[in-house]
């Protein structure tokens, strides 16, 4: 009985979400590890059938790093990265759509249908909703990288989104979009998801990672910030508390923030349920960050 009234409590804790949240968008970055965990990818995608089933509007972006390094392997092709970006020729980019828009995309789709769920892939065959052009990098000597096929977001189909999310179906978006010289270019999975999240103005923004969050210590998993203001995210770069691989995923989340997304989560994707415990829950297990003044007391 103690057991049954606990769940009982849990539910009751959801309810206040569930009714703040219902009816906003929240966009999920989906990648990494969490996609070569099938047990991981599994409770994360229920995760999203839950998000939907009581009325919020997930929509995921997705990336696929290592199922196209390993496709291109295969091919005989060598996987090289450029500013932290994949560099993409003609035979990379074949690969890139193949594996990320198509393969991974439908599969992705299919899988929230077989839990439950309804979702619809869009991609270059279905629906493409991204528009873009080709991105422009310099080095440190003022130099232009060449990246080939590589790209960033500049316009979202944000009305066909919105119609599928009225629908109650989940829509899964790769990130790659239609521009350039070649007609399609690989974009980063995090800017794609930030592209987005922006265009939709959405309620939220969550990137699923290989940490916890933000931590005071990074080497220190219990030393977890669960809420952090801009301000204080900024001082801690400054400051040199967030460093390395956290530093472009912060600044990216601070640029989302002062373009209208309202919160930004970073969880663990590869805790169980992770999805739902940071949203549902009052306390959450990752780091919220928004501007000042909108965080609860």
């Amino acid at each position: 009985m103690e057991e049954a009234i606990q769940k009982a409590d849990v539910l009751i804790e959801a309810l206040h979400w569930i009714r703040r949240f219902r009816g906003t968008i929240t966009v999920i970055k989906l990648g990494g590890s969490v996609m070569e965990d099938p047990a991981s990818l599994v409770h994360l995608l229920l995760d999203v059938v839950f998000m939907e089933t009581v009325g919020m509007h997930p929509v995921l972006v997705h990336g696929g790093g290592a199922a196209i390094s390993r496709a291109m392997a295969e091919a005989g092709l060598e996987s090289r990265f450029v500013e932290g970006r994949r560099y993409t020729d003609n035979a990379g980019l074949k690969i890139v759509e193949e594996v990320l828009a198509y393969q991974t995309n439908e599969q992705l789709a299919a899988k929230i249908e077989e839990l439950g769920g309804r979702a619809l892939p869009l991609n270059f065959r279905t629906t493409n909703v991204l528009r873009g052009e080709q991105l422009q990098l310099v080095d440190t000597q003022g130099e232009a990288v060449d990246l080939g096929h590589v790209g960033r977001v500049t316009e979202v189909d944000c009305q066909t989104i919105h119609q599928i999310c009225d629908e109650g179906v989940v829509p899964v978006i790769p990130s790659m979009c239609l521009g350039g010289p070649g007609g399609k270019l690989n974009v980063n999975a995090d800017t794609a998801a930030t592209a987005v999240a922006q265009a939709l103005e959405a309620e939220k923004l969550v990137f699923l990672s290989d940490v916890n969050g933000v931590r005071r210590s990074k080497d220190d998993p219990d030393s977890l910030l669960h809420s952090l203001t801009a301000d204080r995210a900024r001082e801690m770069i400054a400051g040199g508390a967030i460093e390395a691989g956290m530093i472009p995923k912060v600044e990216a989340c601070l640029e989302t923030l002062d373009k209208g997304v309202h919160k930004i989560h970073i969880i663990d994707g590869r805790l169980r349920h992770s999805l739902l415990l940071e949203i549902y829950t009052s306390k959450g297990v990752g780091t919220e960050i928004a501007q000042d003044g909108g965080l609860p007391a």
